[in-house]
């Protein structure tokens, strides 16, 4: 997971960046190096690293863990697999509202720059530490939308595609990286709504008012609750820049890029891994 975010935390940037301020693939990225060169786009690495593999370890604990109860059960077993992947979901997004903290550091570092770090304490002071959770009900839906489909596409695939003998190997990995790859590119296009709202909430520095917005403004008046923005008006918000194309569509290329790599980079390793476990206990 630490090689994941190494290679892959450019890209991350970027996506971030486009969930919060729009702009294509390409304005994007020339904009963030003009304001930094390449180290604009490892701003948040820290809080990357420790975000990374301690979400996807609950992640993947919840999904094999629930299943290997589910499994357990001679009842329960015989549920559809899609049916068993709920369990796990809800269990992946409970545990990533704990981390929302961490995710609202590296989200707001990738997607404000360098003032991300003033931006936080600025936001503390004025609205106390629970500002650090703003968005975590967005992470949690955002979350359950975008691991139930990738786990029930990455566990439907893995029946319904018969295992092929590891020699030769690369026929073996092809297998699995078409998997993830699916998996990922279903999971994505299904939340990345949510995940626009949840980044643009996450890492707003104000509230917002009448007076901060256009003109042409139609909509009803925001409702603001302790200085945060509800998640329906973050949407309106993203609805009035970019329309329903920004809200649906913003960064969602550069996350299925993004994510399809990285999802065949881990459903390979975690193959693997439990492939050399499963050798260990059985020797």
């Amino acid at each position: 997971m630490v090689l994941q975010v190494a290679l892959l935390m450019w890209i991350r940037t970027i996506m971030n960046y486009q969930y919060r301020h729009g702009k294509t693939f390409t304005e994007a990225t020339v904009f963030l190096y003009r304001e930094g060169g390449v180290r604009r786009f490892y701003q948040g690495v820290g809080a990357a690293l420790v975000q990374g593999p301690v979400s996807r370890f609950g992640d993947t604990a919840a999904n094999a863990g629930i299943l290997a109860l589910l499994h357990s059960n001679p009842y329960l077993n015989q549920l559809p697999s899609p049916i068993k992947t709920v369990f796990a979901s809800v269990c992946a997004a409970a545990f990533r509202m704990i981390l929302t903290p961490i995710d609202t550091l590296k989200t707001t570092l990738q997607a404000q720059g360098a003032r991300g770090t003033a931006l936080l304490r600025q936001r503390i002071k004025a609205h106390g530490v629970g500002s650090l959770w703003w968005g975590a009900f967005a992470t949690a839906a955002a979350t359950f939308v975008g691991h139930y489909p990738w786990f029930a596409t990455y566990n439907w695939l893995s029946e319904a595609l018969h295992e092929p003998p590891k020699h030769p190997l690369i026929v073996w990995l092809a297998r699995l990286a078409f998997i993830g790859f699916c998996a990922s590119v279903i999971s994505d296009s299904i939340s990345n709504s949510l995940r626009v709202i949840k980044t643009y909430r996450q890492v707003n520095d104000t509230k917002v008012s009448y007076s901060k917005l256009s003109p042409d403004f139609t909509f009803p008046k925001l409702v603001i609750t302790n200085g945060c923005l509800l998640l329906a008006e973050a949407a309106r918000l993203v609805i009035l820049e970019d329309g329903l194309l920004g809200l649906f569509g913003r960064g969602l290329r550069t996350r299925i890029l993004a994510n399809g790599l990285q999802s065949i980079l881990f459903s390979i390793l975690w193959k693997l891994f439990l492939d050399l476990w499963n050798s260990r206990v059985h020797t």
